[in-house]
């Protein structure tokens, strides 16, 4: 795990914060007073991510932001699953330690079914969400059709699915310490001006050996194999939801997450939510549009007080 006072050259200078809560060491940036702002970031990054937002919001807002289970700061225990249930449950541990409430939940990447098992197990804890290029999974109808799409057309579940046949899984993403930046254009940004030096060591940091890469490995092989399973909401969690303010920002250049396909599973469950289309901007949005996304954010929170 990266070391808990890197700075990167002071662009990521917030204090960390571990809990023990989830049965290994997890990091997460505390920043600032007020309600609860929660980001959840994907595969295969970190609360680096979110730097800029952390930035923006935590003069008004709270802002928490958790290293998943091997990924950033936080721990890679060797003997620990990596799936998504496995996800929810270190994020409930997580909440419940620091008895996090009134939420508003930002999801990135597969922080998106995360953070919808989150609600699924406690809607009460959860004001608002707002999906950033993240799935929004909740028993919808559609949910199979839309994953099957990404599946046979995105092409980095293509690649997925064809390197677990070929047993080379292990090989590639045991290198990612090396391989990220292909990593990450594999699933798609737009603002290669971002890519500098300290930029790529952030990212690369988090995996510096093959055992540090057993997150962003869990998450790939669970998506291969179908071992990862979405938490299935409560009535009472089915019923909060259309009545909960949402916002969707989509990338429109994501290659990994189309929005032709998931932005109608977000739609289904929240059919008053708002959705802000950003074109040219890749997956990783928040590296493409850090500035036009804090704007979006921070006017969601205006609206929806």
């Amino acid at each position: 795990m990266i070391p808990a006072d890197e700075t990167f050259d002071g662009t990521f200078p917030f204090t960390p914060h571990f809990s023990s809560a989830p049965g290994f060491r997890m990091h997460y940036v505390d920043q600032g007073v007020g309600p609860v702002l929660l980001f959840l970031h994907g595969e295969p990054t970190w609360s680096y991510l979110f730097r800029h937002a952390i930035d923006d919001l935590s003069g008004t807002h709270r802002v928490v932001a958790p290293d998943h289970m091997g990924f950033g700061k936080s721990e890679t225990p060797a003997d620990r699953s990596y799936r998504l249930q496995d996800h929810i449950d270190n994020l409930e541990a997580l909440v419940l330690d620091l008895d996090l409430r009134d939420i508003t939940l930002v999801m990135h990447d597969f922080g998106g079914p995360v953070g919808m098992g989150l609600i699924a197990r406690h809607p009460h804890r959860v004001s608002r969400v707002v999906s950033v290029n993240a799935p929004t999974p909740f028993g919808q109808p559609g949910l199979p059709a839309a994953l099957a799409a990404a599946a046979s057309e995105a092409p980095w579940f293509q690649w997925i699915v064809q390197a677990h046949k070929e047993g080379t899984l292990d090989d590639v993403l045991g290198e990612l310490g090396y391989n990220i930046l292909s990593t990450l254009k594999l699933n798609g940004f737009q603002d290669t001006t971002v890519i500098t030096p300290i930029w790529i060591r952030a990212y690369a940091s988090a995996f510096p050996t093959r055992a540090s890469t057993l997150g962003a490995l869990g998450w790939a092989e669970g998506f291969a194999t179908g071992a990862h399973t979405f938490e299935p909401p409560t009535a009472e969690a089915r019923n909060l939801l259309p009545s909960m303010p949402a916002l969707a920002v989509w990338g429109m250049e994501d290659r990994t997450l189309d929005a032709a396909q998931f932005l109608p599973l977000f739609r289904e469950i929240f059919p008053h939510g708002h959705v802000s289309e950003l074109p040219g901007v890749g997956h990783y949005a928040f590296e493409d549009a850090p500035r036009s996304i804090s704007a979006l954010l921070k006017l969601f929170l205006q609206m929806s007080p």
